[in-house]
């Protein structure tokens, strides 16, 4: 039995805390401010699509008990956990939020409705959110950065494991906990942390609820480390901590990846937006799609299709092949690419129209998915890029292919800011609001994080 390593002077999370509580808004470079300022409105307008849908009103109805806080687009109010809870499945749970590319994790649907909510309830200024959001958002990339695959491949979410961390540095940090109340704080979130993937066997609901059950988690954690609650300060690279038991996969940590360059160098401001409604990992195979679906393929005319893809991938987005191929419920089809890449051949989009029951339904686009399976390239860069290669060949023979080097809405290539700005306003009309209404909480999130408090928040509600 082997002697247990001695326990370092100063821990991971000791390092990171004393870091984030010394934090001022003026340490910020401006690339973090907009990149926050961004993801804040990609997240309230996926509030407002969601805010009718049925797994959220599920959601408002089983998860919330009464309080002062607001879930956006909600007429009822609800307590600080709640309205985490609520707006974090919101935002999450049509898979077109937020994303980091060095491991896919969705950082504004857990750092939004955990600092939201803490800051309505405890009267906290937009610069104190903007604290916090910035400091849980860059723990949340960085803990990412450690083991890259790990976490899926040892059958967990990283964005529900790793934000009950990042939800709680967060709130530590927006309501200025010492670093010793901020360590504790990261201790106990560790044993809040969950979130399994077992939703792909048959793409039930349980992924859209992560984002939320971080977010509320990290309230907690952070107001027990406030009282004092003690929790382990060697949570993350302990011999029981939380890599080995969400990562330990036959992947060497890096943990510098977590303490190296604090406040030099911002993965923060290098969030994704996602231009479709689906995975992340899907998303280059869908610009292909439309890339020849524009250069005139008709569908009809295609024998197969073959995806050239990384091996980390398949377990996720291509197997089982029968359930990819005919995905059983609207969310499956989201976390596969054969019916993203049909819905591209066959719409020239990927929106929250081409993911409702009928449209999954539809014997066009099953007859189409059926068609398309893929092969493991093993020069992909998976998960350092994401990369997206589709090659169709047509019944008369001859074969088109393209190829799409990284994620578009990434690092290499950012969204521009007028598409942005109308997912932001399709969002809002999809979940029923009227221009007027959409222009008034554009407008609130653009100066948020100079408000002096976060009660505006109250002209969301209903």
């Amino acid at each position: 039995m082997s002697e247990p390593s001695a326990l370092p002077e100063t821990s991971l999370s000791q390092h990171f805390c004393a870091w984030a509580a010394q934090l001022d808004v003026s340490d910020f470079p401006p690339a973090v401010r907009a990149a926050a300022t961004d993801a804040l409105t990609d997240f309230a307008g996926l509030c407002v699509a969601a805010r009718n849908l049925d797994y959220v009103g599920q959601m408002a109805r089983a998860g919330a008990e009464p309080g002062e806080c607001t879930a956006i687009g909600h007429a009822t109010t609800m307590d600080v956990g709640g309205a985490a809870l609520v707006n974090g499945t919101a935002a999450h749970g049509e898979d077109y939020d937020d994303t980091f590319e060095g491991t896919p994790v969705h950082t504004g649907a857990v750092i939004f409705p955990a600092v939201l909510a803490a800051s309505e309830r405890f009267g906290l200024s937009g610069g104190d959110a903007f604290r916090g959001i910035a400091a849980g958002t860059e723990l949340m990339c960085r803990m990412a950065l450690v083991a890259p695959t790990a976490i899926h491949r040892a059958g967990f979410h990283p964005t529900a494991v790793i934000g009950a961390m990042g939800a709680a540095a967060a709130v530590g940090t927006a309501l200025r906990l010492s670093e010793k109340q901020m360590t504790d704080a990261l201790g106990i979130a560790g044993s809040m942390a969950s979130g399994i993937i077992e939703y792909l066997a048959e793409g039930s609901w349980t992924k859209r609820m992560h984002a939320g059950w971080a977010a509320q988690a990290g309230i907690r954690a952070a107001l027990l480390g406030r009282e004092g609650f003690l929790g382990p300060r060697t949570v993350l690279e302990g011999q029981h901590g939380w890599f080995f038991a969400f990562a330990d996969h036959g992947i060497a940590p890096d943990y510098a990846a977590i303490s190296s360059e604090l406040g030099t160098r911002w993965h923060a401001a290098l969030i994704a937006f996602k231009p479709y409604a689906c995975g992340t990992m899907t998303q280059p195979f869908i610009d292909c799609a439309i890339r020849l679906a524009g250069d005139g393929l008709d569908p009809a005319d295609i024998e197969a299709v073959t995806c050239k893809v990384g091996e980390g991938t398949v377990h996720r987005l291509w197997e089982p092949l029968s359930e990819k191929q005919a995905p059983s419920t609207a969310y499956s089809a989201k976390f596969s690419v054969p019916y993203c890449v049909a819905a591209g051949l066959l719409d020239g989009a990927a929106g929250l129209a081409q993911f409702t029951d009928k449209r999954v339904a539809d014997p066009a686009i099953r007859v189409l998915a059926a068609r398309i399976t893929y092969e493991i390239d093993p020069t992909n860069e998976y998960p350092a890029n994401y990369s997206g290669h589709v090659r169709a060949t047509l019944k008369d023979g001859s074969v088109r292919e393209v190829e799409q080097p990284y994620m578009r809405g990434g690092a290499h290539e950012a969204l521009d800011p007028a598409e942005l700005t109308a997912k932001f306003r399709a969002n809002c009309a999809f979940g029923g609001w009227d221009a007027d209404r959409i222009d008034v909480l554009a407008a609130f999130c653009a100066g948020l994080f100079e408000a002096d408090d976060l009660s505006g928040l109250a002209a969301f509600r209903g």
